[in-house]
């Protein structure tokens, strides 16, 4: 058994030892770009439902939204599938969303399911209001269980905040525009999510990619700005739930990409699988093996949990855990780098 010193010692050692090798990982990667081939069973999705407008005016502005996901999504490669902007069929809406859900691979890439429009709560169920018969959180937490693929529900809806209960799940990220089901105003988060998503300029990490929290945070930021500007009482508060719980987490909770607050009753807080979720990688990233992005994004998951139980460990325990993990992490890129040479 080492002494605490020692671990120190040899966890700073590896620590350096994984940044060396994640640099010389990405440099290899950026010299082969031209050589990345795309995996179909890692294809990203993306469904795109836009709700019944209500009225012309915000018809407008959910139609500009969805066509600014549908660009991002395009510009990242994903399968489009969009619903709600095509004049009315004799299919309705929600029949086209169950049918492209059921044909979708229940394993593979990512999948984004944005929901763009208005939502009604009843006090018991929250609902996203479509062209025809709507659908509630309970209907669309059935229609995903099937699925085992990392998954992200992004409601921009008036009345958003009761499909983070209903729909949370490991492994899963679900935004909401709303903390409560009973803020039944017209939404603009919708609207900042969408310019965000693929901003530079909300890359707070500043790693050449902005991730699902980072377009989170600043569209959040964005919609607080407005109605400070405008001098109007908030009608919005946006939520973010990655860790299953089905709580949530707003965005002033956290400083950069971390969050500080602590929840009165110690409830685990969000943000960290988020944070891996990108609709436009950045180069080095394209070129990962998703098998090896996954697995980095585990041993990614276990470090920082583990650092934020840090005080409930003795120090010896906690360093030797350290230590593990971070060997795990630096033998993962040793080995994508003997296959690239």
């Amino acid at each position: 058994m080492f002494k605490a010193d020692d671990l120190r010692a040899r966890v700073l050692s590896l620590s350096l030892t994984c940044c060396l090798v994640c640099c010389l990982h990405l440099t290899i990667s950026f010299c082969r770009a031209a050589q990345t081939n795309i995996d179909a069973s890692v294809q990203l999705t993306v469904v795109i439902v836009v709700g019944a407008p209500g009225e012309e005016e915000f018809g407008k502005s959910f139609a500009q939204w969805a066509g600014s996901w549908e660009k991002a999504a395009g510009k990242a490669g994903a399968n489009i599938i969009t619903i709600g902007l095509s004049p009315a069929t004799a299919v309705p809406d929600r029949e086209k969303l169950q049918q492209a859900l059921a044909s979708e691979p229940k394993q593979g890439g990512e999948f984004w399911l944005v929901l763009i429009g208005h939502g009604t709560f009843d006090g018991k169920e929250a609902k996203f209001n479509l062209r025809g018969p709507d659908f509630s959180a309970s209907e669309l937490a059935n229609w995903l269980q099937p699925f085992h693929r990392p998954i992200a529900v992004i409601d921009t809806a008036s009345c958003s905040s009761p499909f983070i209960n209903k729909l949370s799940a490991s492994g899963r990220v679900v935004i909401s525009a709303t903390r409560s089901g009973n803020e039944q105003n017209f939404t603009r988060f919708g609207r900042y999510l969408s310019e965000a998503v693929t901003d530079l300029e909300a890359d707070l990490d500043k790693d050449g990619q902005t991730s699902l929290l980072e377009a989170f945070l600043i569209a959040s930021r964005r919609v607080a700005e407005f109605y400070q500007v405008e001098g109007r009482l908030a009608t919005e508060h946006p939520l973010l739930d990655d860790n299953g719980d089905g709580l949530g987490t707003p965005a002033d909770w956290f400083r950069g990409i971390r969050a500080v607050k602590k929840a009165k009753d110690g409830a685990a807080l969000d943000g960290l699988r988020a944070h891996q979720f990108h609709l436009l990688r950045n180069e080095a990233e394209r070129n990962l093996p998703s098998t090896v992005r996954a697995k980095r994004d585990e041993l990614e998951l276990a470090i920082a949990k583990l650092r934020e139980s840090k005080s409930q460990m003795g120090e010896d325990d906690y360093y030797g855990s350290l230590e593990k993990l971070l060997l795990d992490m630096a033998h993962l890129y040793e080995g994508i780098d003997a296959k690239l040479k």
